[in-house]
């Protein structure tokens, strides 16, 4: 059975359980969904720290590096560029209808600063990175030193690089049977998700938000991407990635949560879209870390939505707002679950005046809108890997019935 078909009966299972089941203490429904996480995360820093050193090394050692660094982050940052302008231009387009000013007090909060980045980055010690399994950047980093400093000595290197080539591969195996046995964790997140979704919905106010977004959505998965596909890869069949990406957009869309999705990303990057493996580990997870177009676009709609609701004038600061949206994108690596809220709240209180507690408006759809965030980041992530594995002649094309 197609692994994206026992994630859908999962997600089926979990809508049907929704609708007959009716709960009023959520406590152990969240039990399961925080599970679910910590099992599809598990095997994940092990699997990333072996293979991106041998990634770093065969790159390296075969002059490809460079090529391959200078897709991916080209790819990347255009692909953010272009959803921040996408979203920005129908948050001005179309007017939604004004939130009802709340009356809920300020909470605490922080403001995103590259300097809490940085920190994050080089812990005291280099071993550190495997405890975090949040913020993947700093086992990207020590990983790549590894794989980049046993070029330096070939001869030496050569049993190091034998055991991390093995030890990825044993802990690929290990993460391809976890993702198998996660489709039945779909249950809980899906009822989770419902449940959340319901209550918003009820209320009336964000619905035609969802609307927009959806729509914004579609028009990414169906219309950009395969277009960009057609005309930057020469690709006759663009939709076979979309396919591809299935599975990865499902758990993206109902978990919200970027680090979870990064498990079914590798799978479906190496065994349908047939990415070599040194690109695979490479380009996925630095999408994952630092592609988050998804996010920009929901922050530029966000922010607008939020200006719109405490004033009536029209917006004239939307350079600012495209802008800060765009680099703070960049900052929701460590956030691999509801990072676009915490990106508009930054925005609110950097903002200042009366915005500043402005982010409270949307704090009760910010697991929905964050969603529709992690979504579309997972189909950049899809599409701007097959990119990078394209133009650096690291795939083997498989053929559809053989994706998994």
């Amino acid at each position: 059975m197609k692994i994206w078909l026992k994630y859908l009966i999962g997600i089926a299972i979990g809508f049907i359980s929704f609708i007959a089941i009716p709960v009023k203490n959520t406590a152990t429904l969240d039990y399961f969904v925080e599970l679910t996480v910590h099992v599809g995360r598990y095997i994940l820093l092990p699997v990333l720290f072996f293979s991106i050193t041998c990634a770093f090394f065969k790159l390296r050692d075969e002059k490809q590096l460079l090529k391959a660094s200078a897709w991916t982050f080209g790819t990347i940052a255009v692909s953010t560029l272009g959803l921040t302008l996408f979203g920005l231009i129908t948050a001005l387009m179309i007017k939604l209808p004004r939130i009802p000013i709340t009356t809920e007090k300020l909470e605490e909060a922080s403001v995103l600063t590259w300097k809490t980045v940085i920190m994050k980055l080089f812990p005291i010690s280099g071993f550190d990175v495997l405890h975090d399994g949040a913020y993947l950047l700093p086992c990207f980093v020590f990983a790549g030193l590894a794989g980049a400093g046993c070029v330096s000595d070939k001869n030496a290197s050569k049993p190091a690089i034998t055991v991390f080539t093995s030890m990825s591969k044993v802990f690929y195996s290990v993460l391809s049977f976890l993702t198998e046995i996660l489709a039945i964790g779909m249950i809980a997140v899906m009822f989770r998700w419902m449940i959340t979704f319901s209550s918003v919905i009820s209320t009336g106010v964000f619905n035609k938000l969802i609307l927009m977004l959806t729509i914004d959505l579609l028009i990414i998965a169906f219309v950009f991407y395969p277009l960009i596909l057609r005309f930057l890869c020469h690709e006759h069949h663009p939709y076979r990635v979309l396919y591809a990406s299935f599975c990865p957009f499902l758990v993206a869309f109902f978990s919200g949560d970027t680090n979870l999705t990064l498990t079914l990303s590798l799978r479906h990057g190496k065994e349908s879209l047939g990415i070599r493996r040194r690109i695979n580990a490479f380009s996925y997870t630095l999408f994952s870390i630092f592609g988050r177009g998804g996010a920009a676009l929901v922050q530029c709609i966000g922010f607008v939505l939020i200006i719109r609701s405490y004033s009536s004038l029209g917006i004239s600061n939307a350079m600012w707002i495209g802008t800060i949206s765009f680099v703070f994108s960049f900052l929701l690596g460590g956030i691999p679950c509801g990072g676009p809220f915490a990106a508009i709240t930054s925005m609110c209180i950097v903002y200042g005046a009366e915005y500043e507690s402005g982010y409270l408006l949307l704090k009760s759809v910010s697991p929905i809108i964050c969603a529709y965030a992690a979504a579309i980041d997972a189909l950049t992530a899809m599409f701007g890997s097959y990119i990078v594995a394209v133009k650096t002649k690291n795939i083997q094309h498989q053929e559809v019935k053989k994706f998994i």
